[in-house]
């Protein structure tokens, strides 16, 4: 003030006028400053709640979006998309208070560029149900990326920051898109160039299009825009002798290499050929800000808290099909699941699918691949929804993981060891698969490892400075870190470690954001993906369905083997093919029948259980006894029926021993069988009118004499000797008479004496005598 006052040529009396006004100036300065202090003392302290001495965070920092973009673009995508961004501006604008409008909150969408669906080798049909690449469209049209880009890089979406992440090679009008964009974020393997692909090159407007939305971001120079948009033009760096290093293009590179200005040149592309910004490039340009590997370190970079994928909203009305995924899983049954709904796709009848699963797994290999093609479907497929109904154990995790939603019943299990156990080296072989489904379903690629590989700790990482949650396995984190920004590494806190080798129940899941929801039916899962009901089940006999269903069912396969045993044993006791054996014929068929479209028995449990029950059939019907063909019997029925129950041979599990008891016991409980047959037979078939036909009556006392063969009466009580070995039957002497003798059930050796204890017509029954 005093420097500025002895600069103003005034009388004295002015300058005591002017000192008055400056007091009261700044008094009045002093009291707008005190009262704007309180006010927004009052305003963060109320509102935000941050205390003085504390840096509020960004208000991007919180939340972030992910938005797939299909590639090609239909029109549809496009309304789509734009429907998604405009919600979610909509929804700032309605969340935000007034001091945050006046700070301009902005919410931070990730455009993700992935493979197109011709690069991956899928089908992408388009609007008349061409696929794309073949008959019908294979890139994005110039006039709908062109009213996306508009959109994104205008006014109406200022609340939306667009960034791009270039996940893979981006050509033809979806460079437009990325360019559009305030920021690139590109993976190592990430591209973009020749955007005249599908368009004609040299095309006049097409370069005003390009400069016009790139002029907009200025992420790029002007001349390595029309590089991209002209394919005719040769590119290169040059630095002249008298002036910076530049880019230039076309006549303007003609010019200098003539007039011989060119110091030192560095070609980009030659004319005719389309130029290609690769990840490096573009980093070298600052047209990327960075490059990054991964969907978290793409929140990383954007100081995220976490990015929540955001499936673009199809119209029209969705249209499902069933799948039900019971049982182990196994090589056929994959190959029948993915063609019935490649099936689908190829109908265009059905935009939606629905899974259910119910298994413990049983090939890590099949049921890879099998979720990363539910993981990617295509773009004709909006949804894929899953349900655990009961359990998804082993590799079947990854199908249950691959669905987006997920729900689970309340008391179902997700991971676990399941049918198969599965080695660490088995999933190394299998993780770049997994990547791929963590990826397409934005889950923890680290947590699917840690559910089919119980060695690896996994634990809970948290960033001190945005708040975001990972899991990680310490020695891969640490690793990650060391190749990193020290700082950055600084910021990761390590928590507790998540126990993921029993697997998790449905609150536990929903907790890791492995899952979205609980539910109590299928019909819930239906509705939320969009269904009215529970849609028709995708299969190609209901005659299958409804045998595997049964398969499943343990107290079936338990009854059916106690009834076969029950009526073999009556059959025993009653000699000829009668009804008993017809029934227990019927029980065993169809107990292997139910097993094998289950997919626990193949034909080698069939040749056990079968040859085991022939050897019993000789120990009973040929050679009387309990020697060798009644053990091996008993042993190959009771290895036939534990096979026919499980995936494995030798247990290598804990879930593997359960189900091995579990079968072990119903051999031995369907085994029971016999011994209730038998005394059934024993008890009540004999007094039976109508069942006199199954069991024998024993002699009479007064049957005619006339009527047999042989009279042995008079043997009764005599002793004599062993002529051959009695096991049981054999023939003895007594005295010149040979004749043939039914031991009492122990074996008795030649010359052993015996006595006979009864004769029933020509059968006589003998002990063996003590010398």
């Amino acid at each position: 003030m005093t420097n500025s006052s002895a600069r103003i040529p005034v009388s004295p009396p002015q300058r005591r006028v002017l000192s008055k006004r400056h007091r009261v100036v700044m008094m009045a300065w002093l009291m707008m400053i005190w009262v704007g202090g309180w006010c927004a003392g009052t305003l963060v302290d109320t509102s935000v709640g941050w205390t003085q001495g504390k840096t509020p965070p960004d208000d991007q920092s919180a939340q972030g979006y992910l938005i797939e973009v299909p590639r090609p673009l239909m029109t549809r995508d496009v309304e789509q998309i734009l429907s998604q961004l405009t919600r979610l501006s909509l929804a700032v604008r309605q969340t935000a208070s007034d001091a945050e409008n006046a700070s301009g909150r902005r919410v931070s969408v990730v455009l993700h560029f992935q493979q197109s669906s011709g690069e991956r080798g899928g089908r992408a049909p388009n609007e008349s149900g061409a696929e794309a690449g073949g008959s019908g469209r294979s890139t994005t049209s110039l006039e709908d990326a062109l009213k996306l880009a508009r959109a994104i890089s205008g006014s109406d979406l200022k609340r939306i920051r667009p960034i791009a992440w270039v996940d893979a090679p981006v050509r033809g009008s979806d460079v437009l898109l990325v360019l559009a964009c305030e920021s690139i974020l590109v993976s190592p393997t990430g591209s973009i160039g020749d955007a005249t692909f599908g368009e004609t090159p040299g095309d006049e407007t097409t370069q005003l299009i390009y400069q016009s939305i790139a002029k907009r971001r200025s992420v790029l120079a002007p001349e390595i825009v029309s590089g991209l948009a002209n394919s005719d033009l040769a590119i290169a760096r040059v630095r002249v002798a008298e002036g910076p290093t530049r880019f230039a293009i076309g006549d303007d590179l003609e010019k200098l290499r003539r007039e011989g200005m060119i110091v030192e040149e560095t070609i980009w592309s030659e004319a005719g050929q389309p130029l290609i910004l690769t990840a490096d490039q573009l980093r070298e340009l600052r047209a990327a800000t960075a490059i990054v590997d991964s969907r978290e370190d793409v929140a990383d970079r954007l100081g995220l808290a976490s990015l929540r994928s955001e499936s673009v909203d199809a119209s029209g009305e969705a249209v499902g099909v069933l799948l039900r995924i019971n049982g182990p899983v196994r090589r056929d049954r994959v190959r029948r699941w993915q063609s019935n709904l490649a099936a689908t796709i190829e109908a265009a009848e059905t935009n939606t699918w629905l899974v259910e699963i119910d298994s413990p797994g049983g090939y890590l290999a099949g049921s890879a691949s099998m979720a990363a093609f539910l993981a990617d479907p295509g773009s004709s497929i909006r949804s894929v929804g899953g349900y655990v109904s009961r359990e998804a154990r082993g590799d079947a995790t990854l199908l249950a993981l691959a669905c987006r939603p997920l729900m689970m019943h309340n008391d179902a299990t997700l991971g676990g060891s399941g049918a198969e156990a599965i080695q660490p080296e088995d999933v190394r072989s299998q993780r770049e698969l997994i990547s791929l489904i963590a990826q397409a379903t934005g889950r923890s690629e680290t947590l699917m490892r840690g559910l089919l590989d119980r060695s690896l700790a996994v634990h809970r990482y948290s960033n001190r400075r945005t708040g975001r949650i990972r899991y990680a396995v310490p020695s891969e984190m640490a690793a990650e870190m060391q190749n990193g920004d020290a700082d950055e590494a600084s910021e990761w806190k390590r928590e507790q470690r998540i126990e993921l080798g029993e697997g998790l129940s449905a609150q536990a899941a929903i907790e890791l954001g492995l899952v979205d929801e609980a539910v109590d039916s299928l019909k819930a899962v239906a509705t939320n993906v969009g269904l009215t009901d529970v849609p028709r089940q995708l299969t190609d006999r209901g005659l299958v369905r409804w045998v595997e269903r049964l398969g499943r069912n343990d107290g079936l396969a338990f009854g059916l083997l106690l009834l076969g045993f029950m009526m073999l044993s009556t059959e025993a006791s009653a000699p000829g093919l009668g009804l008993p054996g017809f029934i227990a014929m019927l029980c065993f068929a169809f107990f292997f029948w139910t097993k094998f479209l289950a997919g626990t028995a193949e034909w080698a449990e069939l040749l056990a259980f079968g040859l085991g029950l022939v050897c019993l059939a000789i120990e009973i019907f040929v050679l009387p006894g309990f020697g060798v063909f009644g053990i091996g019997g008993l042993v190959l029925t009771v290895l036939g029926v534990v096979l026919m129950s499980q995936t494995f041979v030798i247990p290598r599990n804990s879930y593997q021993v359960g189900e091995l008891t579990q079968g072990v016991w119903m051999a031995i409980g369907g085994m029971g069988g016999l011994v209730i047959g038998f005394l059934i037979v024993r008890a009540f078939l004999p007094q039976a009118a109508t069942a006199t036909g199954l069991a024998m009556d024993a002699p009479s006392s007064d049957m005619d004499r006339l009527e047999r063969i042989a009279d042995y009466d008079h043997l009764a009580g005599q002793s004599g000797v062993a002529s051959t070995r009695l096991r049981p039957s054999g023939k003895a002497r007594f005295g010149d008479q040979i004749v043939a003798v039914v031991s009492d059930g122990s074996a008795i050796d030649p010359g052993q004496s015996v006595r006979v204890i009864a004769v029933h017509g020509n059968r006589i029954v003998v002990e063996a005598v003590e010398e």
